[in-house]
């Protein structure tokens, strides 16, 4: 369901892949060395010379040399060319109590959040024995999940965090589609075939996340990977809400939600230098994904009330 989820990886794998006007300039790789020769050589330990919280999150005497430099560096660009360099394919950005992007970590536990606040209001409105009641709270496990990870990379860039932000960020598009998939089949298939279909998706996300850790990173494959997937699940899910709307109006919070995610990640082609060095359009998608997911929830709600009064109706139709 998080179509155009894409998008966003799309950008950022472009990024991260990349070296950048500041990292390659001379000025940046002058400073870079007096400062590792002059601050870092000559301490036993990181924590001998850092405040705590940045000693906490991990920035070594190295990473904080370079992002001493690179705003030295951006003050120098600024002065001769008046532009704003990027470093390693990123924007600079202020940090904040050690995190690298601040805003960018605070709206992804928002979203994370947001989650949160829908199930709890899903559990009360739910009776826990309606169809697909399971696989709602499945769904947001998972996005939980990814979530975190997601705050955890942007507060912190390392190998590690990186893929587990990259395979998360997968695993809310294949869960999406395991959703829609389970939705639209549930009254064509068999159980065994739903359960054959839960077992390959299974399957799959194994593979994909064990090809992404035997090494770098293969960025162009994960992003076609996640343009088809995002793509089936978008237009599987328009085609059922139209097909089903008269019957079910409630299908139209699916459908909201599907079109407005699709015109929020515009965000993501913007490409401009930080608000304040603070606020960049990567970020502010990530508001903007918050409070979709509100309709996605509202969809749920609806759709297990309408599943299980069905089933009511069934099983009064069986009654001698």
């Amino acid at each position: 369901m998080h179509f155009f989820l894409e998008y966003f990886i799309l950008v950022n794998l472009i990024n991260y892949c990349m070296s950048s006007i500041g990292d390659n300039s001379r000025y940046y790789k002058i400073c870079l060395e007096r400062c590792i020769l002059l601050d870092c050589e000559n301490f036993l330990s990181d924590s001998n010379r850092q405040q705590l919280i940045l000693y906490l999150t991990q920035w070594s005497c190295r990473d904080d040399c370079s992002y001493e430099c690179m705003w030295k560096t951006v003050d120098f660009f600024q002065e001769r060319h008046s532009i704003t360099p990027q470093f390693h394919g990123k924007w600079p950005f202020y940090r904040f109590l050690g995190l690298q992007e601040p805003a960018s970590v605070f709206f992804s536990l928002l979203n994370a959040y947001v989650h949160l606040m829908m199930i709890r209001k899903f559990r009360k409105e739910v009776r826990s024995d309606s169809p697909l009641y399971w696989l709602w709270h499945a769904f947001f496990i998972v996005c939980l999940h990814a979530w975190f990870w997601s705050a955890v990379f942007h507060a912190r860039d390392f190998p590690l965090t990186e893929l587990l932000d990259y395979t998360c960020a997968f695993s809310i598009v294949l869960m999406s589609c395991y959703v829609m998939a389970i939705r639209v089949l549930r009254d064509i298939l068999p159980g065994f075939a739903l359960i054959i279909i839960t077992f390959l998706f299974t399957v799959f996300f194994a593979k994909h996340v064990s090809y992404l850790s035997t090494g770098r990173i293969d960025y162009g494959y994960n992003m076609k990977l996640n343009i088809f997937v995002g793509a089936v699940i978008a237009i599987c899910w328009i085609i059922w809400c139209l097909y089903n709307y008269k019957k079910q109006p409630y299908v139209w919070n699916c459908a909201k939600f599907v079109i407005l995610t699709a015109i929020v990640t515009l965000l993501e082609v913007i490409d401009q230098p930080p608000i304040y060095y603070v606020f960049d359009s990567h970020s502010i998608w990530h508001l903007s994904t918050a409070p979709l997911a509100i309709f996605l929830y509202r969809f749920a709600i609806d759709d297990c009330k309408f599943l299980k009064k069905q089933e009511i109706k069934e099983d009064s139709k069986k009654l001698p």
